[in-house]
């Protein structure tokens, strides 16, 4: 196991995005909790959808913005959270989102709005436009683990990407 607890991959494509979400849904089991975090338009839905493909869940993956939560059925359920509306840690604190997604997955997207709140222990995963890149779809993803059961998702993940790392 390393003992580095960041990698960076860059997408040169939504689908590519999709494609690593994919891989990451492969080294997630019930509990994990997975945090998405960057500015409107970085790509945190798109990598929900390919970890949603990658859990094979029922239905499309969509940002729940407006019910807070969507359960996601399939042979590990996915809780996938969104706080951007929320302004108070308080509020995310009431959606007991670890108990809530305790035999599932839990995405949590705009995180910051609540850490206070959220698991101590997590995969952080920081999307960003790249600078300079020719498309507009380029991301740079930045993987941070919190703990050490999200150092090993790290181990697996860049096993698996070795020739897209930046």
């Amino acid at each position: 196991m390393t003992t580095a607890n960041r990698i960076v991959i860059t997408t040169p494509t939504a689908a590519r995005t999709r494609t690593l979400g994919r891989r990451l849904a492969r080294l997630l089991r019930a509990g994990d909790v997975v945090l998405l975090q960057g500015p409107l338009g970085a790509g945190k839905t798109t990598l929900a959808q390919g970890i949603g493909a990658g859990l094979h869940v029922d239905g499309p993956v969509r940002s729940p913005t407006f019910v807070l939560m969507a359960r996601h059925e399939g042979a590990i359920p996915l809780y996938h959270a969104d706080l951007y509306r929320l302004d108070d840690p308080s509020q995310v604190d009431e959606l007991e989102l670890e108990q809530q997604a305790g035999d599932g997955v839990l995405l949590v997207e705009w995180p910051e709005r609540g850490l206070e709140a959220l698991p101590p222990s997590h995969l952080l995963v920081v999307l960003e436009p790249a600078e300079g890149a020719e498309g507009h779809n380029t991301r740079r993803i930045t993987f941070v683990a919190v703990g050490d059961r999200y150092r090993r998702v790290l181990d697996g993940l860049q096993a698996a990407n070795l020739g897209d790392r930046s």
